[in-house]
């Protein structure tokens, strides 16, 4: 069905409620909308061409319309799309389950399947519970962090806390007990000091089930990396204080911080680790929660002493989703990607330096391939742009200009390029986003 873009553009105002927007801005603006893709590019129905830079929301890894993606799915589509997987199986969900416990921390050993990053933090937080519950205890509380951001289920919220985000549901959500940022907090204070509040905690209160944490950086919250060793430092409590750990690597897995986990950076394994985005390269949606031998053993038991994890979806280990997310594992080995990214992250480093020149940026930050850079309308007096204002979406829509697609999260730009862009691409990239900020 081939439709004028003018007529596009009228029906996706009419009809299309996007996420995470304010629909009487959007529907008085000019927006993108895409049509095709290959390698880092975007074109939009115009033709006009655009680098993304955002990774489609954090989950391209090898570009669009990659040959082997694009080859595993169609071979995959000549066989069967799906199959449920509640009391039966199929090739590409064991395959994949086998291929993700090869790559991951040792000790996780079994993969639960889901569609998106919330719905693997959703399952992590009642997996642990009922972990509990069939040991015979009734631990309630989690401890989180502020800042925190790991999906928009209420459980997934529950467990956030970006109040712009989470501050309207809050009489829906289940009470936790919430520690600092780490990153606001360890500006003043030192990383040992937010690791004695949690052993205090631990240490007094006897029903928390788990420990949940992003892994390495909090992303959403404007890209707010840890300081080194806290995720050590939390793992070492939790088993010294016999509690679970769930580890949110939704946005960092899959090579993002120069690593296919930063849990291996920090040389841990956690009870739980809740994996979505670059799974599938950006090609579908698919996600998966991955636990230990000892967590899954807890819900063994005989059929009516009902023990067993009542949890699932509809395309819960879809056929061709886990048929590319084996292919897109498969390209990280065959094109080395991890090891072509190292020098790609420092020349990122580099680059980033010089923002610190500009007038209107008020910190830079960097955990491997990811980074953020805060705008701000006074530096030396910390004083932001009003929000009204969105200025980092002004900044976008210049950079929209010159063929960079941007997504800010308030006003910090967000760049979370494909892994596989090349340095020429990176440095226009960076380039507009330098000058679109000087506009300011």
């Amino acid at each position: 069905m081939e439709v004028k873009p003018e007529l596009l553009e009228r029906w996706d105002r009419e009809h299309f409620w996007h996420p995470f927007t304010q629909m009487k801005v959007y529907r008085e603006e000019d927006n993108l909308i895409f049509e095709r893709g290959e390698g880092v590019y975007l074109w939009d129905i115009y033709g006009r061409r655009y680098i993304d830079a955002v990774s489609s929301l954090w989950c391209n890894v090898h570009g669009h319309n990659h040959p082997k993606l694009n080859r595993a799915l169609e071979e995959q589509l000549k066989k069967v799309a799906h199959t449920t997987t509640l009391g039966s199986s199929n090739v590409p969900a064991i395959l994949l389950a086998r291929k993700l416990v090869e790559i991951s921390p040792p000790g996780l050993t079994k993969v639960f399947y889901s569609e998106d990053g919330a719905e693997a933090v959703e399952i992590a937080l009642k997996m642990a519970y009922h972990y509990w519950r069939n040991r015979g205890e009734r631990r309630k509380v989690f401890v989180t962090f502020s800042e925190a951001y790991h999906g928009d289920t209420l459980g997934a919220v529950s467990v956030g806390g970006i109040d712009l985000f989470h501050g309207t549901y809050r009489d829906l959500l289940f009470e936790t007990l919430r520690l600092p940022s780490p990153y606001l907090f360890c500006k003043t204070a030192s990383v040992e000091d937010l690791l004695s509040q949690l052993e205090e905690i631990l240490r007094e209160r006897e029903d928390v089930v788990a420990v949940v944490l992003e892994s390495g950086i909090q992303a959403a919250a404007g890209m707010l990396p840890y300081p080194k060793g806290l995720m050590r430092g939390v793992r070492e409590l939790t088993r010294r204080y016999g509690t679970l750990m769930i580890v949110d690597e939704v946005a960092t897995g899959f090579g993002r911080t120069g690593s296919m986990f930063y849990c291996e950076q920090e040389q841990i394994t956690p009870d739980f680790m809740c994996l979505g985005k670059g799974l599938t390269g950006g090609y579908l949606p698919l996600a998966a929660t991955l636990t230990t031998d000892e967590v899954f053993e807890a819900f063994l038991g005989e059929f009516g002493e009902a023990k067993h994890f009542y949890h699932g979806h509809t395309y819960t280990g879809n056929n061709l989703a886990c048929a590319v997310a084996l292919a897109n594992l498969e390209v990280f080995e065959e094109e080395q990607t991890l090891s072509r990214l190292a020098p790609k992250i420092e020349l990122l480093r580099k680059s980033l330096e010089e923002f610190w020149e500009l007038d209107h940026v008020g910190d830079v930050r960097q955990l491997g391939f990811m980074a953020g850079v805060e705008l701000v309308r006074d530096r030396e007096k910390g004083k932001p742009f009003p929000y009204g204002e969105r200025t980092g979406f002004k900044v976008a829509r210049m950079c929209r200009e010159k063929g960079v697609f941007l997504r800010p999260l308030g006003d910090v730009m967000v760049l979370m390029m494909p892994l596989v862009i090349g340095e020429a691409e990176m440095e226009h990239v960076l380039t507009t986003l330098r000058w679109a900020i000087s506009q300011l």
